[in-house]
């Protein structure tokens, strides 16, 4: 079950992103509250994961964040599983986070499946970053899964998808990477 929380009216995604992750749905509820009190951030996704887990993953300015995630890893406590600040994100990134990206058509698809959202949204980055491709989700999946979808040209395509297959692999969080190089334009209303 996702639960996308109404952002502040004129907060706006930064060039960072925060993560908390938390073995407790309550003190992880508990977090989101101390963060957004603490620094003007957008909440991008909350979720509860398999085995009680809650997740926040929330955006801004860079000082904004890091300062959200020190309240809410405080505020968490003990409870926090795994916490991550990425600084200079991508522009791409949160959109993709927030809902599927609308696209008027594709080209190459390659699809990045990793064992959490957290490694999803490594492996998004810097696939972005590294090709010119048009993201199009980096979202949490049934089962606690993370899934990247992304398309452009085949080539930048597979440069996309190797550079964020580098960011999770040695971790063994990857689960498959695929690249479609010229995708039947029937694939696009099925992309998850």
């Amino acid at each position: 079950m996702v639960d996308k929380l109404p952002a502040k009216a004129d907060a706006l995604p930064g060039p960072a992103l925060g993560f908390i992750e938390t073995a407790s749905i309550a003190r992880g509820v508990l977090a989101l509250d101390a963060l957004l009190k603490r620094a003007r951030v957008e909440v991008l996704l909350t979720t509860v994961a398999p085995r009680g887990k809650y997740l926040i993953l929330f955006g801004g300015g860079v000082a904004e964040v890091e300062e959200a995630l020190k309240a809410g890893l405080e505020t968490a406590g003990h409870s926090v599983v795994d916490h991550f600040l990425i600084p200079n994100v991508h522009p791409q990134l949160p959109a993709a986070i927030k809902a599927r990206v609308k696209v008027p058509g594709i080209e190459a698809v390659g699809l990045i499946e990793t064992r959490d959202v957290a490694s999803a949204v490594y492996a998004a980055d810097a696939a972005v970053k590294a090709a010119k491709v048009t993201l199009i989700e980096a979202r949490h999946q049934p089962g606690g899964k993370g899934l990247v979808v992304l398309t452009g040209a085949v080539g930048d395509v597979r440069a996309a998808v190797a550079a964020g297959v580098a960011t999770v692999k040695s971790d063994g969080m990857l689960i498959a990477d695929v690249v479609i190089p010229l995708a039947d334009p029937g694939v696009l209303p099925h992309l998850v």
